[in-house]
């Protein structure tokens, strides 16, 4: 028989305080992992039940902008084959890829003007020193920025890395590429390789013929990787400074009879010859932060930059970015790469936006992000030439 020295009628001793603060803290945090776990499951699984009902449910329209909306961005690419056999995919697929009367931009609907006797140019630049101009446009869904560049033959696409393209070399971010081409702005351009996951590899290759400054440094790949068939297109300028769009993705021969000396693939083509492609103004591309180019008839060039991803700002659609390039005069213009790849900087020459020279962000990021994604191409402006 254990004997203790406890007097008859005498209390136990309680454990010590410090011991039992630390299995009471032990047991909170058990049972705040519990909770938020089976909030998790609750969460994952509603929203599991509402895009199966969306998918499966008597709305094409919903059944095709949730598709389209889960198919842009590389992260959720492969959320809608979960819900949707391939076939019924490609079939809304083919419903944004251009359908236009015409195969390629007839390079006679733009004149470059170099002045004109009315002033009427002079007016709408006297405020834009640089050649450079900015607006911003709202809608129901999204907020937009528009650069219009005066001069065409100030625009071309920029490589990472010099053009020498590899998947062991990572590619360059937007800013970085800028400072080391000396550009004064610079948008997002084409596609390229991208497999969902956080490799330095992603962003390191173009995907499609890819010219820039007369010379073509790129041509493997058939864009956009997965899934198959999501876009297909092509814009570049030619040697006349004149914006080609093509519905289809071009080969090197294709882009030296048409007299190519910068461009890249994606699309679709949003408008041809002043044409609007109706398939991709059907408003079932979904809501996401976009970026596009296009050009007025008297030559200037037009990039919008869609925000999407944000609260203020889910994201605009094709039908979207048509309705802002046409608000700007845009007779050719052509989707580009969006997403988290949507990017728009702008070096502050006369200082209209803040300090000079310093360079800005003008569209907003996705609140996923907190820089620029790594590509291997862009849209540069050349600083104005002196005189």
């Amino acid at each position: 028989m254990k004997r203790t020295n406890q007097a008859p009628g005498q209390a136990v001793a309680a454990p010590p305080k410090k011991g039992r603060f630390w299995k009471v803290l032990a047991k909170i945090i058990r049972r705040f992992f519990l909770i938020l776990f089976a909030l998790i499951i609750m969460v994952v699984s509603g929203l599991a039940l509402v895009m199966n009902v969306i998918f499966h449910g008597p709305s094409p329209a919903a059944r095709a902008v949730l598709t389209m909306s889960l198919l842009e961005p590389s992260a959720t690419k492969w959320i809608p084959g979960l819900f949707l056999e391939d076939a019924q995919i490609q079939e809304i697929l083919a419903e944004v890829n251009a359908e236009l009367p015409d195969d390629v931009t007839d390079t006679s609907s733009v004149v470059i003007e170099k002045g004109d006797a009315s002033g009427a140019q002079d007016r709408e630049w006297a405020k834009y020193p640089d050649g450079i101009r900015f607006e911003e446009v709202k809608g129901d869904t999204y907020n937009a920025h528009v650069m219009i560049v005066r001069d065409p033959s100030r625009v071309y696409l920029g490589t990472s890395n010099g053009g020498k393209f590899s998947r062991n070399v990572p590619g360059k971010r937007i800013n970085e590429a800028m400072e080391a081409e000396g550009a004064v702005a610079a948008v997002n351009a084409g596609a390229f390789f991208d497999d969902g996951t956080a490799s330095p590899s992603v962003g390191s290759t173009p995907e499609g013929l890819v010219y820039s400054n007369g010379a073509c440094v790129w041509k493997t790949g058939a864009p956009p990787n997965t899934p198959k068939g999501i876009v297909k297109g092509f814009a570049g300028f030619n040697q006349d400074n004149i914006l080609v769009v093509h519905k289809e993705n071009i080969s090197e021969a294709q882009a030296q009879e048409l007299n190519i000396r910068d461009g890249c693939c994606f699309g679709p083509v949003l408008i041809m010859n002043g044409e609007v492609n109706m398939e991709a103004y059907n408003k079932k591309s979904g809501w996401n932060p976009r970026t596009a180019i296009g050009q007025r008839a008297d030559g200037a060039v037009i990039f919008v930059c869609i925000d999407g991803r944000q609260a203020s700002s889910p994201g605009g659609e094709y039908g979207d970015v048509i309705d802002i390039m046409q608000e700007f005069g845009a007779v050719n213009a052509c989707n580009m790469d969006g997403g988290s790849s949507s990017v728009m900087m702008y070096r502050d020459v006369n200082g209209q936006y803040g300090d000079a020279g310093e360079v800005r962000m003008m569209n907003s990021y996705s609140l996923l992000q907190s820089e620029p994604r790594r590509m291997p191409d862009y849209w540069m402006v050349r600083p104005q030439k002196e005189g």
